[in-house]
Parts: structure tokens; sequence; C-alpha cells
């Protein structure tokens, strides 16, 4: 790739790099570069946080008060006042228009003494308001100083509808205005259009070159409220394009995984089937059976089988799974099951091996804190096929874990790996099926994206007998009321969980430790035995008071955490979450789902600290508010956002740059229809594939589009 002396690539304006133009220099170009700026089409895609109203500039003797208007004047004077109130301080102006003079008020910002000086042009934007006395003034207004007057940058700053950029280091809303400005004054007005003319007419979209030029400098009809809403013409074409072209991306990657083929077709016989239920310990509920079928159907066919099974806690997602690998090693081929921690790993490996005793298959763990012995001897049982049944953590995507025949990779917990760990643990075999598992019910809006290549099941029933977990809020004043609750249930033979957010009590913090809690809960518990568990133990200690807790011979276990999912006792019949108000959303929903898995009823004490902030409150009230996982879940999206709730960068959201998940999921499911039927078209497809270069690949989290 070819760039010349302006840092433009092969011609391509768009690629001109920002260290390039005039004003920015090194140290701005390295700010830049660090809010992920590297590009003029880096910075166009970068939208402006919000619109002002400028075009009408007010004088001085119509201001009302209540309303927000952009003035602009001349500086007459300006000072520093300390008030009454210690350490609080007013920074006064005098400004002069060509109606007479007014004041403007801004309150502890005293750096603005080395900002402004008589004599200067400067605009605002603010509210107006009444002071008895001093009459009218502007109130912590926006300000930029427009040198002299009639000089406005080519009228960018004020008179207009103004761009309001989020501040990038040293470069200020203005400074990115001005920027952004030259920026577009160099594209072409035949750019280049990604988008077919065809599907533009169809949905009423501008042109590219429009569309980036009025995103950020809007025509003086365009409504405030729409742009403000990200809706206006030109805003939803960007918006479209991105999400377009990513869809296309999908399709492209699940089209190349489609056309794969399994070097070992699976069967079904009878003699499978009798092998199946001689290990089902319990009947399948009809979304099991429903589930377990679409999946065993995917599984005989050429076509490698590529589906997210979710459904809530506690729904049966693992017994489907087992059963799924009965039938692929049934046809001689071998199972991995990675989990997301050392813990849960263990868990399904004990659990599993419980079930398959007696049958002919061998199940083993493997883990990144296995000794030398133990793992060189799990190496090589998974090498020559010895170990049928493989459970382990990311250490199964390691370089030199090599299956025999490997046929199915069931990856537990999907939103707690990366992209790249799942096309790993795929690569391992031969084409192999793959089955993702999550007990964060995804909304559709999330299923459209980070699991837009995969065909989804959902098993929305719960077995026979569960019974929904009575969920209540109580502040920290409730404490000993909460533990006689708890006392109660334990002394009718049910087992209990405390659960706090840290290991280890912090100077740095008032959270309670659950190492400290522990010893204070063993004397006021002291007819029962209290067993702490957290993920600093060793793996074999963490065993060992699980199996207690899973015997009854510990009765109450204090823990963080790690117990938020795969723990399964059915004699647990509470759960006491400290410090609820830390927690997120998902992450109390799952916690609660370790109890109610018996016959007893069960219930979630929900402990908080005030004062709440509005976040929590919402989170508490959730979460107390309803049991249905996926309405826990579209809630937990509506408050946190896609990335948060699917946890870091690696979760396999896409960095989408103008889109918004939530906010855009209307023009989400229009995009996906239009790029599903331009795959169809060939020609269609051909024309935009060159949008899918590298870069966008790797912004979108799609390991290879093929």
């Amino acid at each position: 790739m070819n760039t010349d002396a302006t840092g433009t690539t092969e011609g391509d304006p768009l690629q001109c790099e920002l260290r390039f133009m005039k004003g920015v220099g090194p140290h701005r170009a390295a700010e830049l570069e660090r809010a992920g700026l590297r590009t003029a089409d880096d910075l166009l895609h970068r939208f402006p946080i919000r619109f002002e109203d400028r075009s009408r500039l007010r004088r001085s003797t119509d201001l009302r008060p209540g309303e927000a208007a952009a003035v602009c004047g001349e500086v007459v004077s300006v000072g520093l006042r300390r008030t009454r109130r210690r350490g609080f301080t007013l920074f006064e102006m005098l400004l002069r228009d060509d109606a007479g003079m007014f004041r403007v008020v801004w309150m502890n910002q005293p750096f603005l003494q080395d900002v402004f000086s008589p004599g200067q042009r400067v605009a605002l934007y603010g509210k107006v308001e009444w002071r008895d006395p001093g009459g009218l003034r502007l109130t912590n207004p926006q300000y930029e100083l427009t040198g002299r007057e009639g000089d406005d940058d080519d009228g960018m700053h004020t008179g207009r509808i103004v761009p309001v950029y989020e501040r990038i280091g040293s470069l200020t809303t203005k400074l990115l205005r001005r920027l952004v400005y030259d920026v577009l004054q160099r594209l072409s007005p035949a750019l280049e259009d990604p988008l077919p003319p065809a599907l533009r007419r169809r949905h009423a979209l501008p042109g590219r070159r429009e569309a980036l030029s009025a995103s950020h400098f809007p025509a003086p009809e365009t409504s405030l409220e729409l742009l403000n809403r990200f809706r206006s013409p030109a805003q939803t074409r960007l918006i479209f394009e991105e999400l377009f072209l990513f869809q296309l991306g999908l399709g492209l990657r699940r089209r190349a995984h489609a056309e794969g083929r399994k070097s070992t077709l699976i069967r079904v016989d009878d003699t499978i089937r009798r092998s199946a239920l001689a290990v089902l310990p319990f009947r399948l509920t009809p979304g099991q059976k429903s589930a377990l079928r679409t999946i065993v159907d995917d599984m005989r066919r050429p076509r490698p089988m590529n589906r997210l099974l979710q459904g809530d806690v506690g729904c049966g997602k693992t017994i489907v799974a087992l059963l799924a690998a009965l039938v692929v090693m049934e046809n001689g081929l071998q199972v991995a099951f990675m989990a997301p921690t050392e813990l849960l790993a263990e868990q399904h490996s004990l659990s599993i091996g419980r079930l398959l005793a007696a049958s002919r298959f061998r199940v083993t763990c493997l883990t990144g804190s296995a000794g030398a012995k133990a793992r060189r001897e799990t190496v090589t049982a998974i090498e020559t096929g010895a170990a049928d049944l493989v459970v382990g953590t990311h250490a199964l995507v390691q370089r030199e874990i090599r299956f025999r025949a490997l046929g199915l990779a069931i990856i537990d917990e999907q939103h707690r790996f990366g992209v790249l760990q799942r096309a790993t643990l795929r690569d391992k075999g031969r084409q192999p099926d793959v089955l993702v598992m999550t007990a964060t019910p995804i909304p559709r809006t999330l299923a459209l994206t980070s699991y837009g290549d995969l065909d989804v099941s959902v098993i929305r029933d719960l077995p026979p007998g569960r019974r929904p977990v009575k969920t209540k809020l109580e502040p920290e004043s409730h404490r000993d009321a909460v533990y006689e609750f708890v006392r109660r249930r334990l002394r009718e033979g049910r087992q209990a969980y405390v659960v706090y957010p840290l290991v280890e009590e912090s100077a740095k913090t008032d959270l309670k430790a659950a190492t400290t809690m522990a010893e204070t809960l063993a004397v006021l518990f002291r007819d029962s035995t209290v067993g702490l568990l957290h993920g600093r133990m060793k793996p074999e200690e963490r065993d060992a008071v699980m199996r207690c807790f899973a015997a009854g011979t510990v009765h109450l276990l204090v823990a963080t955490t790690v117990v938020e999912v795969g723990v399964d006792v059915p004699n647990a019949t509470v759960m006491v979450v400290e410090h609820a108000e830390r927690f997120g959303l998902a992450q109390l929903h799952q916690l609660r789902g370790r109890v109610g898995r018996g016959p007893h009823p069960s219930y979630c004490r929900l402990l908080y600290q005030r004062p709440l902030s509005e976040m929590a409150r919402a989170r508490l009230k959730a979460v107390s508010g309803t049991t249905d996982g996926f309405d826990i879940a579209e809630q937990d999206l509506q408050l946190r956002g896609p990335g948060e709730m699917l946890g870091t960068r690696q979760s396999g959201v896409p960095t989408l740059r103008v889109a918004d998940l939530i906010r855009d999921h209307d023009l989400m499911e229009t995009a996906r229809r239009e790029a599903f039927a331009a795959l169809r078209d060939a020609s269609v497809a051909t024309s935009v594939l060159v949008r899918l270069d590298e870069t966008w690949t790797e912004r979108f989290g799609l390991a290879s589009v093929g």
C-alpha cells in the first residue's frame, strides 16, 4: 500500500493520515491516535455528541430568562470573585454587543482568567437566568473565541447549527470542528460509495459524500431534534452503511462455514439412542427435547454445525450438551468442553464423569493449574484418543494440545471467551461441530451481532419441580433480620450462600470481604458449619469445599462470585448477596440461580447500602421485579449497553463507530435483510467486498470473511 508525502493512501482522501493535517502536529496526532483516530475516515465517522442551534444570534436586549440562547460580543471586563462559601468562586465577564452590555458568570472555573481578556470577540451559548440583584445573565455557557469581528472561521462556530464534539486531550471542540471542516474540504464530490444504488434509492439514503458532510455541518433547515437523536437522513445513511457492511461480513463468514465439509458424518441409530437413555438422570422438558433435536439434526448434516444454545439459569443446557456429546463419542470421535473458569471446569468434569461412569467413555480434565505429570498424561490421552471427552479452560486452545479426532467443541458461557479462542478450538479438529452455550439470555439485537453467524436454539422452560426464587431487597439496617431468616432455614435442614464482592478487605474500600466475614459468620452461626470459597484458593481446596457443601457437611457457604455459574446444590435454598448495589444485573440473576434447584421453597436476599445511585437502584428494582432471564437480559442491555453486558472487547461485540446496538436496533434488522439479499446477488456482493478489508474485519471482530 503506497502512501504519498501528504499521508494519502493511493489517492484516497479518506485514508489521509491526520498527522499530516494543518494544525495537528506530532503531539495532537498522538492524542488522536489514542482515541482511535488515525485517518480522515476515522475522524469523519466520529459523530458530534450533540448539536446546538446557533443560527439565530440574539441581541442582548432580546434575551429572556429560562431560554438557551446564542450571543456574540466583545469582552469589556473580566474578574474572579471569591464568595463567602469556602472554595467557591465566580468568574464574571461583562460583554458588549451592538444592543448594549450584559453579564456572564461561570461557577468554580478560575482557570478562565487565563482564557479571556478585554477586547476579545467571543461566541457564547447557554442558559439565560434572572438574578436579583444583577438582572439577566448567562450562566456557565459554552464559549469560543472567534477572533476579529466578522471573522468566524468560515461560519463554523456561530450563525449555524453547530456540531459539539467530545474533547480529545488538548483538542477542544472548536479545534476538532476546524479539523473536521478541513478534512471535508478535501473530499471529492464523487466519493466512492459502497452501497448499491438500488439499495440507496429503496431507502431514500443520500450519497456518501453528502452524508459525511451533513452529519457534521447540517443544512439550516435540518431538524435539531432529529440530529440529536442521530436520525437525520445523513446520520441514518452512515449508520445503515456500517450495519449493512457488518451484516454482509457475518453473512460471508456464515456462508464460508456452511461450505465446509466434515470428515466424518454423524449417524444416529437405536444403539446410540439406548446409550443416551442409559445416562439420562431425568425426563427432558419439551424445551430440552426441541433443542436436542435441532442440535442432533445439525450434527447429522455434512456441513459443520455452528449453533448457539441459550437459556435461563437452571434450564438444563448442560444435559442437552452432554447428550449431543454422547452421540458424537458413539461415532468414534472426541469432544472438547471448554468452560470459563477452573472451578466450573472441575464441576463439569465431576458431574459429567458421574453421569458417564457406567459407560465406556473416559472423561478427563485439563486446566492451567494442572501439575506437570498430570498435564503430560492428559495431553497424551488427548493425542492418542484415550480421552473421549476433555473438559477444560482456555488451556484447551494452547498450541501443544492436539486431538486425535475432534468431532464436537462445546463452549460454555460463550460471552466470556474471545472470537479467536472459539476459532482456535474449532481448528483443533477437521471441521468439527461447534455448540456454544450461554446462561445469559441474549436479546435479539445482540444475537444479530455477536452471534450473527450462529444458528440459535432456545430453552425457555424449566425442569419440573423448579420453583421461582422469592427475591427481596433489604437495606443494611435489616442485616440482623436477614441473618435470623437464614438461621431458621438452616434449622430446617436447608443450606445457604452468602456472597461478597471481595476476597480480602482493602484499606481503600468499605466493602465487606469474604475471608473476614467467614470468620464473623462462623461465630454468629456457631450451630452450623461455615465454609469459605473464593478464586484465589487452590483447585483442590475449592473442590474439597464444594464437595462438603454438596454433601451437606458445610451448611453455610461464604463465597465470592466464583459460585456465579456452574455450582448445583439442590438443598441450598437461600442466597444472600452483600453489597448487592455493586453487582451487575445479569450477575445478580446468575447468583440467584444458584438456589431454587430442588423441591424446597427458595429465597434471595439482596443487602444494599445507601445511598444508591440511579443505576444501582434500577438494577435492584429490575432483579427483584422478575425471575425471567430474558426480561433481565433486555433490561440489562438497556442499562449497561452491549459491550459492558457481554464483558470485554474479546466478547465479540463489534466495535461500531457510528452505530449503536441499542439505539439503532431497527436499522440493524433492515441492514441484515438487505445484506443477506445482497449475498444472493453475486454482482452486488462483489461490488461491496472492497469495504470488507482487514480494518473492517478487525473492527467488527470477524476473524475471516472467507
